[in-house]
């Protein structure tokens, strides 16, 4: 078989395939291809076609049958042979029976179809063969001459003439009629050159009116009227704007005098109007044409709808706004002629109206409506004595004694004690006012308002409110057991009434008390409500959450007192007291947070850390005996904890017992002997100076915990610091066979080689490292920075390339990188970076650091802020932050960044735990550590 030829060739196209349909061509046919016209006695194309179709005359028939309902049984549709052409019962119901005996004829039919296959095909090809003989295509017809054109040389080609355009010039070319609006000015001109008319124009006669002397000119629509500002056609003067502006109004005038002829009522939607309105009304110096279109459109509705009030008071509005205030006062006044009983109406008037006449106009509108609220308050505005306001207001309450507006407005213009006898009566009138019970109770003695909010409870049993300020009144006169029963008494009587106790609503409440200094009132509420309509499973999560939001409203004491109800339900969940003690830390005193505290671990004995914190906060207090009291019950609960041991060490060395601390170690090792307690013993010994002691700790730690890194660094660096850098190499080298995967191993040992001056054995050191700890920042940054401390700029930029490859979210290398580029790339590496690293604390120190050298202070101020803020165990971020504020701050700003970083205690960053970590600052404290590492900063970026 031949390999070039496809194997598709020659084989039939499948089913429904469109050649070039898949690359977006689309076939078309022209009648080359169906061929001419055919006659009845042309063959189908369908070469299988079953007998009684082969013929186009056959297939005509059939698709007449088709078309036709009604079986067609005549003689002549009749075949000696197949019989009738349709089917006799076709119209009878297709049941299964009748499926499977057509199945059983077609599978015949087929099979005596395959016999005769052969024959039929060669019989059919001749008959087309035939055919074409006798009726060729088109194209068949000039092949011939198709092919002679193979013989037409170029030059006979180019001789072949164009096909001219038979059309005559003007078709071919048709010329636009070109139209040219006349100016006003030529008519103007022309009227002044002709002659004056003396007399009357037959014309104006006939039509009762105007006519303008250029031919189809305007008539007026009133006999015998002119139009304004239209001189007579005898002066010669004629203004065309004002004839078009004349045209103008009379269509809306005629527009907004549609009536119905019928019926006699108007067509017109004052609503419509009115709203269409609001889209023209011109807010200052609009276009006239709007303004007038408007007052027409408002004219219609006054006219066809005068009762209605919004039309007078938006017409107003409209003079208002065109500065037309007299025409404005005009149309409110006759509006309040016309809709006498429209409060807004008067409201208006009394609005557009000077002083005097509005308090007429508001007399008059009492006369009108003496019940309406609105309008007496708006009188008592107009007033500007007190007297006379507090004589309206008070006529006013006799015509409407019920309204708490016109009480309240009343109360606010006396003294006290005259509006607490008022609000009594206000009471009587309103009883259903909770704010006027709440006003009277807060004016009268305890005794007095005791009895005003039981009646106000009588009279509105379903308010939260009243039992909320009772419990309020019974703390701030020191009955504080009281509250309690107060409140539990309102959730039991609001559930009586059937009101639904709204949780949140509650905590609001209890909040509001809060900053009210109602501290009492505030935990009953919260103790009373917190438990209200929570799953059992999701108390824990929903409570630890409501205190976060009370501690974000800065409701402190709700937040208290969830965490003391939490306690109370989960007294054993170590997770619960943490949250508390953590509360009590940064918003309590050191006294709530001991008493906690204890408390703590009193029910959760093992949470260890719990005993810290208190240790802790008597140790940060000076008072160093509670502390190992308290250490010394936590070793008690806690026999041989790894950490309450180290704490104990911890507050000795610190305090320069370093004997004890000694003998503490001693223990610990013997009866609870971890990694970091051979860790702490040995860093004792170092930091105290005797170093063979530390040297001997540091091999007997190595025999039990070989895999632990920090004591081969521990003891590479005390040979380092002896000038043993062989020793100190071994050390190393012997860690990394054991802990392939520390980092800090790896680069103290490559600091090693390059401080030595082997800068080549140093690089291939990091190679390594990089090698068996791909994707590792760490690793990448410090053999940029080692060929960049080498003067090698290129390859370290090709190097950082690299490493930002490999790590593309590393915020450390790209903190790096922004600093690598050329002061005037660094802006759009920082933008690369943040778009990689949006919350990254070192990308965002490093912006901040951008901003610093290019003395953009305000805004470096608030990048250092969001880097601490971000990541406040960062230490780099806060010397760079002190450093800045010494240059650039107050003292007061350098304090605060001194004590938001002491409160912080940052443990991380390249800067902090070099100087930390350093055994010359082992006793530092947070604050002096902060100020070393700030002076070490050189701001040379």
């Amino acid at each position: 078989m031949n390999k070039k030829k496809k194997p598709f060739l020659g084989m039939p196209a499948p089913l429904g395939y469109v050649p070039g349909l898949g690359r977006g061509a689309t076939g078309f046919t022209t009648r080359s291809d169906i061929g001419p016209a055919r006659d009845a006695n042309d063959p189908v194309d369908d070469r299988h076609a079953p007998p009684g179709k082969r013929t186009v005359g056959d297939q005509m028939k059939k698709n007449q049958a088709a078309d036709d309902d009604d079986e067609d049984l005549n003689d002549t549709n009749y075949d000696e042979f197949n019989g009738y052409a349709g089917s006799l019962f076709s119209s009878g119901p297709y049941e299964k029976d009748d499926e499977e005996a057509d199945a059983i004829y077609a599978a015949l039919d087929k099979r005596m179809d395959e016999r005769r296959k052969e024959r039929r095909e060669q019989r059919e090809k001749e008959e087309i063969e035939k055919y074409r003989m006798e009726r060729p295509k088109i194209q068949q017809q000039f092949s011939d001459l198709k092919r002679k054109l193979a013989e037409v040389t170029e030059e006979e080609w180019l001789s072949i003439p164009e096909v001219g355009d038979a059309r005559n010039k003007r078709q071919r070319h048709p010329r636009y009629e070109k139209l040219t609006p006349v100016p006003d000015s030529f008519f103007a001109k022309h009227l002044q050159t002709g002659e004056n008319h003396t007399s009357v124009d037959p014309r104006q006669t006939q039509f009762g009116g105007l006519n303008t002397p250029y031919p189809g000119g305007l008539n007026t629509p009133y006999p015998g009227g002119m139009t304004p500002g239209l001189m007579t056609p005898g002066t010669g003067e004629l203004d065309m704007r004002k004839i078009g502006q004349a045209r103008n109004t009379l269509m809306d005038m005629r527009l907004s005098q549609v009536s119905d002829s019928v019926s006699g009522q108007t067509v017109v939607d004052p609503k419509g109007y009115l709203t269409d309105l609001n889209s023209m009304i011109p807010t200052h110096g609009g276009d006239i044409n709007d303004i007038k279109k408007a007052r027409l459109l408002l004219k219609s509705v006054r006219e066809t709808n005068p009762h209605h009030p919004p039309a007078w008071i938006a017409s107003a509005r409209l003079e208002e706004v065109t500065g037309k205030l007299q025409v404005a006062r005009n149309l409110i006044m006759k509006g309040t002629e016309m809709c006498p009983k429209s409060e807004d109406v008067w409201l208006e008037a009394a609005r557009l109206q000077p002083g005097d006449t509005a308090k007429a106009v508001v007399a008059q509108a009492v006369r009108h409506l003496p019940q309406s609220v609105r309008i007496y308050i708006r009188a008592a505005e107009l007033e500007t004595d007190i007297r006379a306001k507090k004589r309206v207001l008070r006529k006013a309450l006799e015509h409407v004694p019920n309204s708490v507006r016109l009480w309240k407005a009343a109360v606010e213009l006396e003294e006290p004690e005259d509006a607490r006898i008022m609000l009594s009566r206000a009471v009587e009138c309103c009883p259903t006012s909770v704010e006027l019970w709440l006003a009277l109770a807060r004016l009268e003695t305890y005794e007095n308002a005791r009895k005003v909010l039981n009646k106000a409870r009588e009279n509105i049993p379903t308010d939260r409110h009243i039992w909320i300020t009772a419990a309020k009144l019974e703390e701030a006169n020191g009955n504080t057991q009281m509250v309690e029963k107060i409140i539990d008494r309102a959730i039991t009587s609001l559930r009586a009434n059937g009101v639904e106790i709204n949780r949140e609503q509650w905590i609001q409440d209890a909040e509001e008390c809060d900053k009210a200094g109602s501290v009492a009132t505030c935990q009953a509420v919260m103790r009373a409500v917190i438990g209200i309509g929570i799953e059992e499973e999701d108390r824990k999560h929903t409570w630890m959450e409501d205190a976060d939001s009370c501690v974000a409203h800065s409701a402190l004491e709700c937040a208290r007192a969830i965490y003391a109800y939490a306690l109370q339900v989960f007294p054993s969940k170590k997770s619960v007291w943490l949250r508390a003690a953590y509360f009590e830390k940064n918003h309590g005193t050191r006294e709530s947070l001991e008493a906690l505290l204890q408390r703590a671990v009193a029910h959760c004995p093992k949470a260890e850390v719990l005993w810290l914190m208190g240790a802790k906060s008597k140790w940060l207090a000076g008072d160093v005996p509670a502390a190992r009291s308290i250490l010394a019950l936590a070793f008690q609960a806690n026999p041989n904890s790894e950490e309450i041991w180290l704490a104990a060490v911890k507050l000795e060395s610190e305090n320069n017992e370093y004997e004890r601390a000694r003998r503490l170690l001693a223990k610990a090792r013997s009866s609870a002997p971890t990694a970091r307690v051979f860790m702490k013993s040995v860093k004792l010994e170092w930091v105290l100076g005797t170093i063979s002691a530390a040297q001997e700790l540091c091999e007997e730690a190595l025999k039990h915990y070989e895999d632990f890194p920090k004591l081969w660094m521990m003891k590479g660096q005390i040979e380092e610091q002896d000038n043993g850098t062989e020793k100190a190499r071994e050390a190393y080298s012997q860690g990394l066979k054991k802990c392939p995967h520390s980092t800090p191993l790896w680069l103290l040992l490559s600091r090693l080689e390059e401080k030595v001056g082997q800068l080549t054995r140093a690089r291939a050191i990091l190679e390594k490292s990089r090698l068996k700890n791909p994707k590792n920042p760490g690793l990448w940054l410090e053999s940029v920075r080692l060929e960049y401390r080498a003067g090698l700029k290129n390859i370290a930029n090709t190097l950082m390339a690299k490493a930002l490859q490999e790590c593309p979210n590393s915020g450390i290398l790209w903190s790096e990188a922004i600093f690598l580029e050329a002061r005037p790339q660094r802006k759009t590496k920082s933008v690369d970076a943040l778009k990689k690293c949006e919350h990254d604390p070192h990308v965002l120190l490093a912006v901040a650091k951008l901003f610093w050298s290019e003395r953009k202070i305000t805004k470096a101020r608030e990048w250092f802020h969001r880097t601490v803020k971000i990541d406040s165990d960062l230490g780099d971020a806060w010397a760079f932050f002190y450093k800045f504020e010494l240059q650039h701050g107050t003292e007061e700003q350098q304090e605060e960044v001194r004590k938001r970083c002491e409160h912080a205690e940052p443990r991380h960053g390249e800067l902090w735990c070099a100087v930390s970590k350093d055994i010359a600052n082992w006793q530092k404290k947070i604050g002096e550590v902060l100020v070393l590492v700030a002076a070490r900063i050189r701001n040379a970026f």
